[in-house]
């Protein structure tokens, strides 16, 4: 499992690295989308709000691939996830097997760290 979870830990952190520095560089060519989807990431766009998710990523990733912090990239990437799998869900099913194996990463890497998350989990927290 050790190997599962440190595979899964590199795979999610280089993706998130790669993807969040293609917000900043634009290496990675991608058509624009269309419909709502096309609205959705122009209100984005405009409103900067993707600067904040690029770094986010980028954050994460380098916490993840440093194994530095894996916890608090976990609960910074967390979001981004369920935004990424949402937006792929109901306005662009085309990129929606990647955001799934995103997903299942992400579960994994937290099912390897999860006695970090104990307290949170707690049904009577101490006081």
């Amino acid at each position: 499992m050790k190997t599962v979870s440190l595979l899964s830990r590199l795979l999610l952190g280089l993706i998130f690295l790669v993807f969040g520095l293609n917000g900043f560089l634009n290496f990675i060519p991608m058509p624009p989308p269309t419909g709502v989807a096309a609205q959705y990431m122009g209100a984005l766009f405009v409103s900067h709000y993707l600067v904040a998710v690029f770094l986010l990523q980028l954050v994460g990733g380098g916490l993840l691939l440093a194994n530095r912090f894996v916890p608090i990239a976990l609960v910074l990437l967390g979001p981004v996830v369920v935004n990424i799998l949402l937006f792929h869900a109901l306005m662009a099913p085309a990129g929606l097997p990647l955001a799934v194996v995103v997903m299942v990463l992400w579960l994994t890497v937290f099912f390897g760290v999860r006695r970090a998350f104990a307290g949170i989990f707690s049904l009577h927290p101490a006081a």
